[in-house]
């Protein structure tokens, strides 16, 4: 595989835009991510309290993210990108500017967390559905891929320099940086040339459309194993990144500056297997290569538990995030592959739930897990309990496999036709301009 091979999705114009935006607002908002958890645990000390946060920026996903994969299959996409990025861009100044101020208070922290949560029930269902819209079925592997080699690449500078900043001159500097990153996603965002829409009135009401999205998903085996299969993953796999500056201070003895390192060696192993992702073709092995890169990721991140030592905890978190990145990665390349275009936001709803909804859950119950029996002892249940799911899953595959297939097969058939109709009509204008 060559490297252009691997990023091919960006020789659509569009999707080159999408791509160079995205990167720089991500870097802010990991710089946020984590200058805002040393805030909260600066000012408080308590691993609860960074459970809670989490929890309240994340849960409004859980619980509005139906209604934002409805609005995004009634609407246009790229539009509600707009909103929802400048959205999120109005609250990062909000944030930055109490915090540069010396006002800020815990409380507004987490009315802030659970605003950009509630942006973001609204904007996930639509950045996900909105990239086949700018690469087209034939690069959408490639290109779902390469958006989480952007999301990790970022994930390694972002925390990096927020460690510096944060040590340097304080949190604030980091929120203001991520409020001018939004910047440039929407300049890349206005500069799209698009096709017109092709989105039919809608005929039902947004709560009928809503419930259509969960009725698919409930009787669709294949998409109903793989969101259940994330959902656990994220429950009980994902919190070990809230407790990250509680292990930075009370196991690694260190400071803002560790916080930042541990979550880039993070972000460098989730970034070497967005990458790798990126660089194959097709589907082939891709359902099983999910099942082991989620036990890998639990396998992790017990041994990860077990260390006390800087230099080894950023080489253990390598592996975590290579598994934790294959294994999200992967289940959003199968689910898109088989749903078909008309309920991809919805669907990409409960994606957003499985993923980002869940994990507040497993935040809520890690932070108070940890200020009982200790953040390593937590993280140990929590990879168990990864590596267990994962195991049931991979027992479920072979029943699974062969209705996976029929509908990947059924969505390049449409995908076929579509294009087929496409070239005849250009076709058709061609012969008629002539005549």
């Amino acid at each position: 595989m060559t490297a252009p091979a691997a990023f091919r999705a960006l020789r659509h114009r569009n999707y080159r835009l999408f791509f160079a935006g995205q990167f720089f607002s991500l870097v802010g908002t990991w710089m946020q991510s984590v200058a805002q958890s040393w805030l909260v645990y600066r000012l408080t000390g308590s691993a609860v309290l960074l459970g809670l946060v989490g929890f309240a920026g994340q849960i409004p996903v859980f619980l509005v993210a139906p209604l934002g994969g409805a609005i995004a299959d009634r609407h246009r996409r790229h539009r509600i990108l707009l909103t929802t990025q400048s959205a999120s861009m109005v609250l990062a100044f909000v944030l930055a500017g109490l915090t540069l101020s010396g006002r800020i208070a815990v409380w507004e922290v987490f009315v802030l967390a659970s605003s950009l949560g509630l942006v973001n029930a609204f904007d996930i269902p639509a950045r996900q559905a909105f990239v086949p819209e700018m690469v087209g079925r034939e690069d959408l592997g490639n290109a779902i891929a390469l958006n989480s080699s952007m999301f990790n690449g970022a994930r390694i500078v972002g925390p990096a320099i927020a460690g510096v900043l944060v040590a340097a001159v304080g949190e604030g500097w980091c929120f203001l940086g991520n409020a001018v990153s939004y910047l440039a996603v929407l300049a890349g965002l206005l500069a799209m040339r698009l096709a017109p829409s092709s989105l039919r009135p809608p005929t039902t009401s947004a709560l009928a459309s809503v419930l259509e999205g969960f009725a698919f998903v409930a009787r669709t085996p294949p998409i109903r194993a793989l969101l259940l299969m994330l959902g656990m993953v994220s429950l009980t796999g994902m919190p070990y990144a809230v407790l990250m500056p509680v292990f930075a201070d009370r196991v690694l003895h260190g400071g803002p500056g560790t916080l930042g390192l541990l979550m880039s060696s993070s972000g460098v192993g989730a970034l070497a297997g967005a990458l790798t992702l990126a660089a194959r073709r097709g589907m082939k092995g891709l359902s099983l290569g999910l099942a082991i890169a989620a036990a890998g990721f639990g396998a992790s991140l017990v041994l990860f538990s077990f260390s006390r030592a800087v230099p080894l905890s950023m080489l253990l978190l390598v592996p975590v995030g290579f598994s934790m990145m294959t294994a999200m990665a992967s289940s959003n390349t199968l689910i898109q592959s088989m749903v078909p275009d008309a309920m991809r936001g919805r669907v990409m709803a409960v994606y957003s739930m499985m993923f980002m909804g869940m994990a507040p859950f497993g935040a809520l119950v890690a932070g108070a897990a940890a200020d009982r029996i200790g953040a390593p002892l937590t993280v140990t249940v929590c990879g168990v309990l990864c590596m267990t799911w994962a195991a049931f899953f991979a027992s479920r595959l072979p029943r699974l496999r062969p209705e996976m297939k029929a509908m990947i097969l059924a969505r390049r058939a449409e995908g076929a036709a579509e294009d087929a109709l496409a070239a005849s009509l250009e076709d058709v204008g061609t012969g008629t301009e002539a005549r």
